[in-house]
């Protein structure tokens, strides 16, 4: 090479800049389904051994049936020290939290867990550039993690995932059962779980705070604590760089702050309660615990949150108009929802004199059913807004249609497995085994009609990763360039008003 050769040659991407995220997102090697929990376990136990002195653990929590949950944290400053803020020659100043399982049917953060930690101990630059201290809980609900594994091997198979879902009840989710107040709206059942992750927020003050969701269906999309209009192109152009869609069809909760395409606010109790009482509907019925997110919030944290599909879709992302009026959609979704949960309720109502087990099946089947029909409801109240007289765009659409079938199978899956839990325990009467067989059959046509209606294609499990792992990057990115840890200031903040879950509707 010449030395006119190399003033040519361009310059490499600094580190954090939204080039080099995109390249450092682009590097996930291929992945091949999800790990187990115990493999998940085992993987980030060889991490800490393969580097002592990098990264440490320790217990944080303990499962409702007894298993315990670690936190890696890697660098090297003390906890103490980074959590007040001060750091000794070499440490870093700032906390950043990640946490995996907040909801055990998604598995994909448990690879971006892992190439997180691997990347941080391998890349000193990285590290250094960055200057936090990563602290990682790879799964916060082990015990219903264990539930999904039936469908880690075959992940693209979307009747294969369905009928192995589960979804705990949202009393049961590590992510929405931090405490609540607010109008009529009160949530205090707080589980061992979610109160580990309470004192770990509140010892850490992180000033990066990421529960690692994911979708299922459509593009990419992402939730902010708070509006950080710099993080918009990372987040952007990170999935276009592999390929994904952003999402901009129908968001999870009509009421959220739309920061950019595809980039949302958590929003508020508040915002929630309000707007449902504004449709007549009762708003304490819909609202329970509240989020991690806002919780962690009180410190001053950022709060991010990446949603991936395991199946992306054309149109997920064309915001041309139909011919179909929004109202219309509305009202045509919402009787297809509203007849799903009638049936749905019918088989539960049927089946429950000869239920002997309490499953975590049942338990979920007991309340997402009857949040079905009250989804209908909901948007029947929608479609008579005034805004709702527009018409509808192709993602909308999609979105719309989409999430009936995404929840026929979801949670006709888990009713299914309810019933399931009693024929192989012995315990199920004929008439029960004769109502399984009713349930399978309408099943299968729910599964034929998703079938039917299907365009998407599976996505690599690598881009799913690299999207989320460039949305950590990009953050934390930002978060360095400010050089104001959050613990510096965040003190004195008073706890904001929680936040409500999105009714069920994640995709």
């Amino acid at each position: 090479m010449t030395i006119d050769d190399r003033a040519t040659r361009p310059a490499p991407a600094v580190v954090g800049s939204t080039d080099d995220i995109v390249r450092r997102a682009g590097s996930v090697p291929p992945l091949d389904g999800f790990p187990t929990l115990d493999a998940l376990a085992e993987r980030f136990a060889r991490i800490e051994r393969e580097n002592p002195g990098l990264v440490s653990s320790r217990r944080v929590a303990t499962s409702r049936l007894g298993e315990p949950i670690r936190m890696y944290s890697i660098g090297t400053a003390s906890i103490g020290a980074a959590s007040s803020g001060a750091a000794s020659t070499g440490t870093a100043s700032r906390n950043h939290l990640i946490v995996g399982g907040v909801h055990p049917n998604e598995p994909i953060g448990s690879w971006t867990a892992i190439h997180l930690a691997e990347t941080l101990c391998a890349d000193a630059e990285l590290r250094e550039s960055l200057g936090a201290v990563w602290h990682i809980v790879p799964s916060i609900d082990p015990d219903g993690g264990r539930l999904n594994e039936g469908w880690f091997a075959d992940p693209g198979d979307r009747g294969h995932y369905a009928r192995r879902f589960y979804r705990p009840a949202p009393d049961e989710q590590v992510e929405w059962t931090f405490p609540t107040s607010y109008g009529d709206a009160y949530f205090d059942r707080v589980m061992p779980e979610t109160l580990g992750l309470m004192r770990l927020i509140d010892e850490l003050r992180p000033e990066l705070y990421v529960s690692l969701h994911n979708g299922e269906m459509g593009g990419v999309y992402y939730y902010l604590s708070r509006p950080v209009p710099e993080l918009t192109e990372a987040l952007h152009a990170v999935p276009a760089s592999l390929g994904l869609p952003l999402d901009t069809g129908e968001p999870e909760s009509p009421y959220l702050e739309q920061y950019a395409p595809a980039v949302f606010g958590t929003g508020t109790i508040a915002d929630a309660y309000d707007y449902l009482e504004s449709l007549g509907v009762e708003a304490a019925v819909e609202i329970g615990g509240s989020s991690s997110s806002e919780y962690a919030s009180r410190h001053g944290t950022l709060g991010l949150v990446a949603e991936l599909p395991y199946w992306k879709h054309p149109d997920a992302d064309d915001t041309s108009p139909t011919d179909e009026a929004y109202s219309a959609l509305l009202l045509r979704t919402s009787a297809r929802m509203t007849e799903t949960g009638e049936a749905l309720a019918g088989l539960l109502a049927r089946a429950e004199p000869a239920l002997t087990i309490e499953s975590p099946f049942l338990r979920a089947s007991r309340a997402f059913v009857p949040m079905l029909i009250r989804m209908g409801t909901v948007d029947r109240a929608r479609a008579a807004d005034p805004a709702s007289a527009r018409p509808a765009t192709v993602a909308e659409r999609f979105s719309c249609e989409d999430l009936v079938h995404c929840f026929r199978l979801r949670y006709g899956g888990m009713l299914l497995r309810a019933l399931e839990v009693e024929s192989a325990a012995g315990t199920a009467s004929a008439p029960l085994r004769r109502l399984a067989e009713e349930a399978a059959v309408l099943y299968a046509t729910w599964q034929a009609e998703a079938a039917a209606d299907d365009r998407a294609e599976v996505i690599p499990i690598a881009s799913l990763v690299g999207v989320q792992y460039g949305a950590v990057l990009a953050a934390a990115a930002h978060l360095a360039g400010t050089g104001r840890p959050a613990a510096a200031a965040a003190a004195a903040d008073p706890a904001p008003t929680p936040t409500l879950p999105p009714a069920e509707g994640s995709r």
